[in-house]
């Protein structure tokens, strides 16, 4: 039986060898030891429990595999909470977090409190949704998406969270049209990436590709959405978008062109890269 010490640097050396991070191995062991109340650091040196060991041992095979962490443990954190992620969602961005702290904060100024519908189009796990849902209580939200998968996923991670969120399905804003739903803020993180652009393959080969690419020049879902959002935003609303940090130009100018007279503001993330759009009508 090994340790816990011994079980991390056996295999940092294959990680390195295989040109992957060997912090990973760590991290994925603690996690493992965090869901069965194990404390790592303090039981460094102490025999590996079984049942963690089994795990780590099928485990390890997928992340050599370039498989993605969150992926291998079925989990992911998100704005503090807890989500179910698969093959058939994203894996939930910290950039994404910025996003849902923007419309908060936005919410407070614009709204003061008041009780407002939100949507969230192309929900994948439903993380901004819940986010938005569990941060503030006076949010009527939807979610929505073309995925049925996704949204099995979505609402699995909705109870889970104790959070009260409607569901629809369907392309774009094609749902909210088709059930007469309007709402005051509109929220979207589209697919944005080029089809012609070449990502990493953790990425590329195990994560949804209809939720990674937005046409030739990464606009096509936006174009979309700001094509048909009169019909079911407020004349006063809020739109928010996450963007590739290279489309802040092409996206305002398209914001302009579907919606005149809206005012457009650009957010920067915590790198300092244009991340975030935002529109008030």
């Amino acid at each position: 039986m090994s340790t816990y010490n011994e079980l991390i640097h056996s295999y940092r050396k294959q990680f390195k060898e295989k040109g992957l991070p060997p912090e990973t191995v760590k991290a994925f062991l603690f996690e493992l030891c965090n869901d069965y109340e194990v404390n790592l650091y303090l039981d460094i040196d102490k025999q590996v429990d079984k049942r963690i060991e089994d795990k780590f041992m099928k485990g390890i095979e997928r992340l050599l595999n370039n498989e993605p962490m969150n992926y291998v443990l079925g989990y992911s954190y998100f704005y503090g909470y807890r989500f179910i992620v698969n093959k058939d969602v994203l894996i939930p961005r910290p950039e994404t977090e910025e996003l849902v702290g923007l419309i908060l904060s936005q919410y407070d100024e614009y709204y003061k409190g008041r009780k407002i519908k939100v949507c969230d189009v192309g929900t994948g796990s439903g993380a901004i949704a819940i986010a938005l849902k569990k941060e503030e209580d006076n949010l009527e939200v939807y979610a929505s998406d073309i995925s049925s998968e996704a949204l099995t996923v979505a609402k699995q991670n909705a109870l889970n969270n104790n959070c009260e969120i409607t569901f629809l399905e369907g392309s774009m804003l094609e749902p909210y049209i088709d059930n007469d739903i309007k709402v005051d803020i509109l929220v979207s993180n589209p697919p944005y990436i080029k089809t012609v652009e070449t990502i990493e393959s953790s990425v590329y080969d195990f994560e949804p590709h209809v939720a990674l690419f937005g046409g030739s020049d990464g606009l096509k879902f936006y174009r979309e959405i700001l094509e048909n959002a009169h019909k079911i935003i407020a004349p006063d609303g809020l739109i928010f978008f996450e963007m590739g940090y290279d489309l802040k130009e092409q996206l305002t100018d398209l914001a302009k062109q579907y919606l005149p007279e809206s005012e457009v503001k650009v957010f920067k993330d915590i790198n300092n890269k244009d991340r975030m759009l935002m529109i008030k009508l």
